[in-house]
């Protein structure tokens, strides 16, 4: 059995507030972990809340990246969903950890997709011309 994609729940707990607070910060967190996981940008959207919290997302060919923050709390709520077999969402949640300063992090790994009458590996980026990355 193959699964199209993997889910990286991560909680985030025990984070430094003011990271969590900053929207530079977290939208340069999430970008800079996938691309240390190699994955190719679409597109990148985040929003600040008042009086804090920030949602974000980074679209990427190969699923995408999302954090909801509650600095608050100290706690960050992050999705890390990759398909295939080349980009490492583990090394973009351990990036994560580390940049928000996480004393208490943890990671449930979902697989996504699991097509049991599929007996072969499915193809799981396409090369569409009008995936263009985000520089």
């Amino acid at each position: 059995m193959y699964a199209l994609g993997a889910h990286l729940l991560v909680e985030l707990k025990d984070c430094n507030p003011a990271l969590l607070r900053n929207l530079e910060e977290v939208r340069d967190a999430l970008v800079s972990a996938a691309r240390k996981a190699k994955a190719t940008i679409v597109d990148i959207s985040f929003h600040q809340f008042s009086p804090f919290g920030i949602s974000g997302m980074v679209v990427i060919a190969e699923s995408h990246l999302s954090v909801h923050t509650w600095p608050e709390y100290g706690y960050a709520a992050v999705d890390i969903f990759t398909c295939g077999d080349v980009i490492k969402p583990e090394v973009a949640a351990s990036y994560l950890i580390t940049r928000f300063e996480s004393k208490s992090p943890s990671i449930v790994e979902v697989k996504r997709g699991i097509l049991s009458h599929e007996n072969r590996k499915l193809p799981h980026k396409c090369s569409s011309p009008e995936l263009q990355p985000v520089l």
